[in-house]
């Protein structure tokens, strides 16, 4: 009896647990680890998260949830579950995630350097599938190249920043300056400035990475747009004579007298003074600069309307072109390469950056990684003028210290110093570049 008993009751919990577990699409499946309860069978979660609070970047915020509701909406077998956190704190979770393996599917990473652990370990999956077909050519030249390793795309592109020369337009018309196309010109415009009471240029190399910009031009215009680039990740050398000319040319700069007095003691807020103030030319710093020239309210009117940019000019004999631009991405997509909807994330990824480039511009006041049509855009000139530039791009070379090691960083920003103090001849400034990354090779 005692036996019969527990028969009956075992086949009673069997078919509860059958119960549920069918109304629940066998939850308990690790395969189906992705399913949400109430949706179906098919119903799929994409864990989602990224850096914008609605209190710090409120238009990012929603620009984020009006693609991520239109993407539910087109898919409707699909949750997104969005986690939002702040820039430090999503920096610290994704560590934290990341050893435990518990990346979401889809997340926001920096490029170059801090993605690299990521892609050693296995974490970020190839989405190289999802550049299949058109999504490739919409990505401005260069940007996902930063996002990649050993030719595998890791992370797609959301932003961009590139830097080109700033300069006061109303100066240049007193002068009787045009905007100079080639190096010679420009040499022209400096002496010209100077000649006349004028600095020509203000920089903050104090911060060396302000300083890095022009020698990274330099060697891209003499030497071509991957010479340094080469140098860095160790196909080509420091001491290819491209790169010796560039910080030549660099240090007759400072000869010139070209930049600002007391460079090397000043931080780049401070350098921007002059620059503000109309007592400087020039300004080479990042688009993240847009709005001081454009929409603030801050800055009078009648400056705004004054300022203008122009690209780094050609050097004659040089392997480099004017529509080759230094700079970098900022954050870009990634998907988590232990994800049980890989599937779906990546085609949530695909969607959000389709969706993005347009909304970014218009709402967030937000260069991005992805070519625009800016005909029917409603936005200052000068925006609309950067965005044509980068649908021409032929190259993006991302900003040195970022695509090295920390510490080779460190020294190159170091040199870069010393060579604006002519602390260090060309040939050293290159050779202890190259002592440096062939140490860590």
């Amino acid at each position: 009896m005692y036996k019969k008993k527990v028969t009956a009751i075992s086949l009673l919990l069997m078919m509860i647990v059958s119960i549920v577990l069918s109304a629940c699409g066998g939850g308990g499946d690790e395969d189906n680890a992705g399913t949400t309860d109430g949706g179906g069978d098919d119903q799929k979660t994409v864990k989602f998260m990224h850096l914008w609070p609605e209190g710090s970047a409120k238009q990012h915020n929603m620009i984020v949830q009006d693609i991520v509701n239109a993407y539910e909406e087109e898919n409707p077998n699909v949750k997104v579950d969005v986690e939002v956190l702040s820039n430090d704190q999503y920096k610290e979770k994704i560590k934290v995630l990341a050893s435990s393996n518990q990346l979401p599917d889809v997340g926001l990473t920096w490029a170059a350097g801090f993605m690299e652990p990521y892609i050693r370990g296995e974490k970020f999956t190839s989405l190289d599938d999802v550049l299949e077909g058109d999504l490739s050519d919409s990505f401005v030249a260069g940007t996902v190249d930063a996002f990649s390793s050993n030719e595998t795309a890791y992370g797609l592109p959301l932003e961009l920043n590139i830097a080109p020369i700033y300069y006061n337009k109303k100066i240049f018309e007193d002068n009787n300056l045009e905007v100079p196309k080639t190096f010679e010109e420009f040499k022209n415009v400096v002496t010209t400035l100077r000649k006349n009471g004028i600095t020509p240029i203000t920089v903050g190399n104090r911060e060396p990475w302000t300083g890095s910009m022009w020698y990274m031009y330099l060697a891209d215009r003499i030497g071509g747009p991957e010479t340094l680039t080469n140098a860095i990740n160790r196909t080509g050398t420091f001491e290819d004579p491209g790169l010796i000319q560039a910080a030549e040319e660099l240090q007759n700069l400072v000869d010139l007298d070209a930049f600002v007095k007391g460079y090397n003691g000043l931080g780049n807020e401070e350098a921007k003074g002059p620059f503000m103030n109309n007592q400087a030319g020039m300004y080479m710093m990042g688009t993240w600069e847009l709005p001081n020239y454009t929409t603030n309210e801050d800055v009078p009117q009648e400056f705004r309307e004054s300022i203008g940019f122009f690209k780094f000019p050609t050097y004659d004999g040089g392997k480099g072109d004017i529509n080759s631009f230094v700079g970098g991405p900022g954050v870009g997509l990634f998907v988590a390469e232990q994800s049980k909807v890989k599937d779906e994330a990546k085609d949530f990824v695909k969607f959000f950056v389709q969706r993005w480039g347009e909304r970014s511009v218009t709402d967030a006041g937000v260069i991005p990684a992805t070519k625009v049509d800016t005909a029917e855009l409603d936005l200052p000139q000068m925006y609309i003028d950067v965005l044509d530039e980068l649908n021409n791009a032929s190259n993006i070379t991302l900003y040195a210290d970022v695509q090295m090691s920390a510490a080779a960083a460190q020294e190159h920003l170091n040199l870069i110093q010393s060579l604006f103090g002519k602390e260090i001849p060309p040939e050293e400034f290159a050779k202890q570049h190259e002592q440096v990354l062939e140490a860590e090779d």
